[in-house]
């Protein structure tokens, strides 16, 4: 089969689509033949080794590791899915998506796609909604707070944005000029654009006293430090990057490396996008045959939403 190959750690430039072994399924496993996968900014630095102490690679890697499509063969012990079953998944570290073929198995990081959800976006939704969705779980905001989040606009924070809103928490989403109509219409309250003004300065405005919740997609590191200025004496701030355990003031940390996925969430995800509750931005679509531009253009420019490979 043709796949994304990154051969070894290596620069995002030197990556290619090359011929890969197809994949064959184990006893619980099925296979699936890629229709849309989508890139996320684990992808990038798996490619490069910048995560590599935590992620370690095996290489050749194939990259990716959200996808949609159809599946094709099933292990002997799966029953759950057959041959011809519409499909979106979370491969992890079993497969890469960015392939004809990528491998999934039965349990929470496999749904069936419902009808009325295209593959491209279906393949938009596995890593970025269930990280959003893990990263509310952990801090449960109410309907009665307010929550901040930093980097609404990409793949994360536009699902982030929505399930906070569909609890009825208000919602402040970091913005630009060009991005507030977008971000109002997923369903912030309020926006504040990050290049204008001082985030946390500004949310001290709205808020007097500062937000519940702080969701930080953007910074790590001693920057999560200067965004818990913006929640309140109490409040929680929540990441998936890392950060200090003691923030400088009275405000929980919680720290998502990687997800845990709950029975059914897939589904409900992939559920909500198809009947029109969760809107599923694709900011940029590429053929299979340019996938290695794809993540060139993902590393270097401000893509509002997920970048999709489709398939022909």
């Amino acid at each position: 089969m043709q796949a994304l190959v990154a051969p070894d750690y290596v620069p995002l430039d030197h990556v290619a689509v090359t011929e890969h072994p197809t994949p064959t399924p184990g006893p619980d496993q099925v296979l699936v033949k890629v229709e849309a996968a989508a890139l996320n900014p684990l992808d990038l630095m798996l490619i490069t080794g910048a995560a590599k102490e935590n992620f370690p690679a095996a290489h050749p890697l194939v990259v990716g590791m959200d996808a949609a499509g159809t599946v094709v063969e099933v292990g002997e012990n799966v029953t759950l899915y057959a041959a011809g079953d519409p499909v979106l998944v979370f491969t992890g570290g079993t497969a890469g998506a960015v392939a004809e073929y990528t491998m999934a198995s039965p349990g929470p990081l496999l749904a069936r796609r419902p009808g009325g959800l295209d593959s491209p976006h279906a393949a938009a939704i596995p890593e970025s909604g269930l990280t959003a969705a893990n990263l509310l779980r952990a801090v449960r905001p109410t309907a009665d707070e307010s929550v901040l989040v930093i980097g609404a606009t990409g793949g994360i924070g536009m699902f982030a944005v929505q399930l906070v809103h569909a609890i009825g928490a208000r919602v402040i989403a970091t913005s630009t000029a060009e991005d507030v109509e977008y971000l109002r219409g997923l369903g912030a309250d309020d926006t504040v654009d990050y290049r204008r003004t001082d985030v946390v300065e500004e949310v001290l405005r709205l808020v007097p006293g500062g937000v519940d919740v702080v969701i930080d997609l953007v910074n790590s590191g001693d920057g999560l430090a200067s965004t818990a200025r913006a929640a309140r004496p109490g409040g929680r701030l929540v990441s998936p990057l890392y950060g200090p355990a003691d923030l400088g003031r009275d405000v929980e940390s919680v720290y998502i490396g990687s997800f845990q996925a709950q029975p059914g969430e897939l589904d409900d995800l992939a559920a909500r996008a198809a009947d029109g509750r969760l809107q599923v931005e694709i900011g940029a679509r590429y053929p299979f045959a340019n996938a290695a531009q794809a993540v060139n253009d993902f590393a270097t420019q401000h893509i509002r939403g997920k970048v999709v490979v489709t398939f022909p």
